[in-house]
């Protein structure tokens, strides 16, 4: 089986070199959904549990009596407990799954201020809600506003923290009561235009509908125009609109993309460049901050590196930056070299008859090489 596993994860780690080589976001997308196709084929044939997006994997041995050798050293893997009934028998039972209890609400501005670089994009920001709040304020004690669209464009990279800025955004507007609810719905091409006539306006105004309340996020929006033929991007335009219109008060659109291809598409449609007029750039992380992002992610899923390790991270995160070409991912390249971390250092577990907690927590110098 160790065999077999470690030919799986070849090809599974194969994968990652792909998603950072990938021509854009939609090619990354497809190449994801291969990955996770992986995923559940390695969880059927082998057992194997993803108990979260980076894969802390775990031999799933509460069926299986060797695993109930060696003291559970493994330290993974859930195990069914029995107790014995008045007439001593013993009566299997499943250990009840522990409720999750929802995450804490958090200060969505301490959300900003904690996020890894973005210095001068934070301070755009700050601006932006300053300023909606001081007019909110005098909506209230019913003095005149000046008129303006909260409608924003993003430019930047991938993995530059356009999503998660969105959300925070979308927290913040409700936090001084801008919108109603603050939840994020994010979208791209495929979401909102359908391939027959009629259907795309359908589909887009689901879309709305369940965004009205918070923010309608749309990925790569340049895709929605000239792409020749009979499209229906621009019948996804003019119903998104309609809407920006008809729910002005409690509905924000948010688009984002390439700083060239963005400009291009708001200045292709009157509408657009009417109600898009405030635009926040994204830049690209620096070798420091692309190193912390990583950082993070260790200490998020409970990794710990050696000394070796570290040297090892640093060099390969310095090389990339140095060398990033147009489709560098930023902090998507630091999630997927984290990923394909974990999964050659998985493979490295695989050969071994027992593994410790220390085992499965740290990633070694070898574990980065491809």
């Amino acid at each position: 089986m160790a065999a077999d596993l470690k030919d799986i994860m070849k090809v599974y780690k194969d994968l990652w070199g792909k998603l950072d080589n990938a021509a854009d976001e939609l090619e990354q997308r497809r190449i994801a959904r291969m990955k996770e196709d992986i995923e559940s084929e390695i969880k059927k044939d082998f057992g194997m549990g993803f108990q979260d997006p980076f894969f802390m994997m775990t031999p799933d041995t509460s069926a299986d009596p060797a695993s109930q050798k060696n003291g559970g050293q493994t330290g993974v893997g859930e195990q069914n407990h029995s107790t014995t009934d008045q007439n001593g028998a013993a009566v299997q039972t499943e250990e009840a799954e522990a409720e999750k209890s929802p995450e804490p609400e958090t200060d969505p501005m301490e959300d900003l201020n904690e996020l890894i670089g973005l210095t001068d994009l934070k301070n755009d920001v700050k601006e932006l809600v300053n300023l909606v709040k001081m007019q909110k304020m005098r909506e209230e004690r019913g003095m005149k506003t000046v008129p303006m669209s909260l409608h924003l464009v993003f430019t930047g990279n991938p993995g530059t923290g356009k999503t998660t800025i969105a959300r925070i955004l979308a927290r913040l507007y409700k936090q001084i009561g801008v919108l109603s609810k603050g939840q994020l719905v994010e979208v791209d091409r495929s979401a909102l235009v359908a391939g027959y006539i009629g259907q795309t306006a359908i589909k887009t105004q689901e879309k709305i509908q369940e965004a009205l309340g918070g923010v309608l996020f749309i990925d790569e929006a340049y895709t929605l125009t000239g792409n020749g033929g009979q499209d229906f991007g621009q019948e996804a335009i003019d119903t998104l609109l309609k809407a920006m219109e008809d729910h002005r008060e409690d509905l924000i659109v948010i688009v984002a993309g390439y700083p060239d291809l963005m400009e291009k598409f708001i200045n292709s449609n009157p509408g657009l460049k009417s109600r898009f007029n405030k635009y926040i750039f994204f830049p690209d992380y620096s070798a420091e901050e692309l190193l912390q992002i990583f950082q993070m992610r260790c200490d998020k899923y409970q990794y710990v590196m050696d000394e070796e390790a570290k040297k090892k991270a640093e060099e390969i995160i310095r090389t990339m930056e140095a060398e990033k070409g147009e489709n560098f991912a930023n902090a998507r390249s630091m999630r997927n070299l984290f990923e394909s971390t974990v999964t050659n250092q998985a493979s490295r577990l695989s050969t071994l008859e027992t593994i410790t907690e220390e085992d499965i927590t740290q990633l070694k110098a070898e574990d980065f090489e491809k």
